[in-house]
């Protein structure tokens, strides 16, 4: 017989773009395109973190980029996107948190909120989606989301529904771009300490219920998002659109 040949993992000569990457599992993810032999275009609003994380990684030999922008100024993005692009692969990391009890919810906090979360990936994601078609290549396009785009979570009514409509118009870009070979998916990560989380794992009434919900019995690292985005954004995951990949511990398998 013919043996088959795993679809390899590396990128080389694709062009990333990672917004969100200044910090945390965003730069997590722009380091792991790299390695995988990306041209990765580092895209955020801070200019010095993004500048000081190019360093580092031009000094581990990774092709690096930046591009400032705020994801939530649509025009702008469009227009950075158009200029710079295209890109095959887009990961979308930009997303923000106003954690607290539903019932004590502002109007300025929901709208902040949904601004970027689910306006800015939105219109982020259709932007790299466009010049994809307009010069008919092939992209693997990924918004981070959220175990909580399945699931509830104690004051995290805005996040909780904001990650939930990213996933619908993941599904929806999906089964639209299809036939352009665009594929469409997200991560849904656990808890992951980063900077942004230190706060609730300081807390130790949230602590435990974070590690009572987790099967694998420990806090997540931005490195078990980066072998998940090498999946999703190589030629591995041919066939893989529409969908969602959990990282998430087993929180969401009960």
């Amino acid at each position: 017989m013919t043996l088959p040949h795993t679809p390899s993992f590396r990128l080389d000569g694709h062009r990333a773009l990672v917004a969100g990457a200044s910090s945390g599992i965003g730069a997590a993810c722009a380091v792991a395109l790299g390695e995988a032999g990306a041209e990765v275009t580092l895209a955020a609003r801070s200019a010095d973190k993004l500048e000081a994380l190019a360093t580092e990684m031009t000094a581990a030999g990774m092709s690096v980029k930046i591009l400032v922008i705020d994801v939530s100024d649509t025009a702008a993005t469009e227009t950075a996107v158009a200029v710079n692009g295209p890109f095959d692969v887009l990961v979308n990391s930009a997303g923000l948190a106003k954690h607290g009890p539903a019932t004590d919810t502002t109007a300025d906090d929901f709208d902040t909120v949904c601004d970027l979360n689910i306006k800015g990936a939105y219109f982020l994601t259709r932007a790299v989606a466009n010049g994809l078609i307009a010069v008919g290549k092939k992209g693997s396009l990924i918004n981070i989301s959220s175990q909580m785009a399945h699931v509830g979570g104690i004051d995290r009514a805005v996040y909780s529904a904001t990650k939930h409509a990213v996933e619908g118009f993941t599904k929806s870009m999906a089964i639209e771009w299809g036939s352009h070979g665009i594929r469409v998916n997200t991560i849904c990560p656990t808890f992951i300490r980063t900077a942004l989380t230190a706060s609730t794992f300081a807390d130790p009434e949230r602590c435990k219920w974070i590690e009572d919900k987790i099967k694998l019995g420990r806090i997540g690292e931005v490195t078990d998002v980066m072998g998940g985005v090498i999946y999703l954004a190589s030629d591995a995951s041919a066939l893989v659109t529409g969908t969602s990949l959990l990282i998430d511990g087993g929180w969401t398998a009960e």
